[in-house]
């Protein structure tokens, strides 16, 4: 199943939209955090032609531009590090996420999904990873 994921601003505009697949009706806010982050360390990984790195963690030493945020020199980075810092920012309201104009409130809360499913994520603070 393919639910749509958006970045939102505080006054609703949309920054950035992804779509990501789920196996299961039923996921964690920890886990739906967790799987965006992953697919976007993920996809900008695996093609060195991509300068940018567009996703809710922001890479340490990169400058934000129009399309996301700019290394100086480009390399991989650590999904795992990237997941950490954004389920830490959740917990100390860096950011919130809303299902279906829903506001959740824990990482342990469990979200229902279909194919209408829309997860916002709207930013509070800037997040800066690994």
């Amino acid at each position: 199943m393919t639910i749509t994921i958006k970045d939102e601003t505080a006054a609703g505009k949309i920054l950035h939209q992804i779509m990501l697949e789920v196996e299961n009706e039923i996921i964690t806010v920890e886990e739906l955090i967790m799987k965006r982050v992953t697919l976007e360390v993920e996809q900008f990984n695996n093609q060195p032609q991509i300068k940018n790195f567009n996703g809710l963690v922001r890479p340490n030493n990169t400058e934000a531009s129009i399309n996301g945020y700019t290394m100086k020199k480009r390399r991989n980075i650590d999904a795992e590090k990237q997941c950490y810092i954004a389920l830490k920012a959740f917990q100390e309201n860096g950011f919130f996420v809303l299902v279906d104009n829903q506001q959740v409130d824990g990482l342990k809360q469990e979200i229902h999904v279909g194919q209408d499913t829309e997860v916002s994520f709207v930013q509070l603070t800037p997040l800066v990873g690994g």
